[in-house]
């Protein structure tokens, strides 16, 4: 019973670090300001524009227009945007607004809380494993079974995540808006290859060809 209790335990934690850490982390360690009046308004209009609801919206001040950065962190009820203020300043409204919708569709597809789950699931066979809870033998398959799974899964929601973008302001628009990002950061979008497979998130390279390929097709 205890190590069942333990191992639970564990899954609940990872879980949580997964999901609220980052949250966490962005509001203790980076220079946050809430968006003036005129950046606020703008930011409304952009993220209705997006189809993008969160609770709270931080400005990050940086230096240099090659810090570009729009995520939504924490758990539903507690979402927060987090954009840099070159966003704000530097960028191109199409930008913005296809960058908004891209976090608008993880969102809308649950793809960080998924996250969480398939990290806390590998975290809990491991920790069974090393706990002797289950053979090795038995716990090393279930480990490969799930880890398989998180990545496939995960691939599929965040491909629905753009589909869902692209639903909300245009395939092309959210394509540009990646490779503009990736232009001014210098940066050249990766495509898949074997090494990729063991990632959750697929490359930003085969994002963006399967939003030029439904852009073609709208």
């Amino acid at each position: 019973m205890i190590p069942t209790v333990l191992l639970v335990g564990v899954a609940a934690v990872t879980f949580l670090a997964v999901e609220i850490g980052p949250l966490y982390l962005n509001d203790r360690f980076r220079d946050l300001r809430e968006p003036t009046d005129p950046e606020r308004a703008a930011l409304d209009a952009l993220r209705g524009t997006a189809v993008l609801d969160v609770d709270r919206v931080a400005v990050i001040e940086t230096v240099g227009a090659t810090s570009i950065d729009v995520a939504v962190r924490g758990p539903p009820g507690r979402r927060v945007l987090f954009v840099t203020d070159s966003v704000l300043d530097d960028l191109d409204e199409d930008v913005a607004v296809g960058l908004l919708a891209a976090e608008g569709g993880r969102v809308g597809t649950y793809y960080g809380e998924f996250r969480a789950v398939a990290v806390a699931a590998v975290v809990g066979v491991l920790a069974a494993i090393i706990a002797t809870v289950v053979p090795f033998e038995a716990g090393f398959a279930a480990l490969i079974v799930v880890g398989v799974a998180s990545f496939w899964v995960g691939r599929r929601v965040q491909y629905a995540a753009d589909e869902r973008a692209a639903d909300a302001v245009g395939a092309d628009r959210v394509a540009d808006a990646f490779e503009r990002v990736a232009t001014v950061r210098g940066i050249d979008p990766e495509t898949g290859g074997w090494s990729t497979w063991f990632e959750v998130q697929p490359p930003l390279g085969d994002r963006i060809v399967a939003l030029r390929r439904r852009g073609d097709e709208e």
